[in-house]
């Protein structure tokens, strides 16, 4: 698993630098939101398809693919929840307060896919 975690740390990077990327691309066509949507959404198919061929080495498969979303959501959930306890309860800095969410996001996430993806 340590290395399946270690991989999942290497896929996520790049998965962020190329969604980003894609985002300032489209930052040339369309408005910032509809550029980040864009880029959201093609980040999850890239992590999906990151995560089963490189990080879990599964096979890819409908119902793997239809049920990944689930992740970002909980992803999306426990991130927000952190991030509101840090700064709107704790005090702690917007910026400072990111770092507890990706401490706590980035276990979880892992353990998510893995269980979606290879269950």
């Amino acid at each position: 698993m340590r290395n399946e975690f270690v991989r999942f740390l290497l896929a996520g990077a790049i998965n962020t630098l190329l969604s980003y990327l894609l985002y300032l691309l489209l930052l040339a066509f369309l408005s910032y939101l509809p550029a980040y949507s864009i880029a959201y959404c093609a980040g999850i198919v890239l992590s999906y398809f990151f995560n089963v061929h490189f990080v879990f080495k599964k096979r890819v498969s409908l119902v793997s693919f239809l049920k990944f979303p689930v992740v970002y959501v909980i992803q999306y959930v426990l991130g927000a929840t952190v991030l509101w306890l840090l700064v709107g309860k704790a005090g702690i800095s917007p910026a400072l307060a990111m770092i507890g969410v990706i401490v706590a996001t980035v276990p979880v996430t892992f353990v998510a896919s893995r269980f979606v993806l290879k269950h």
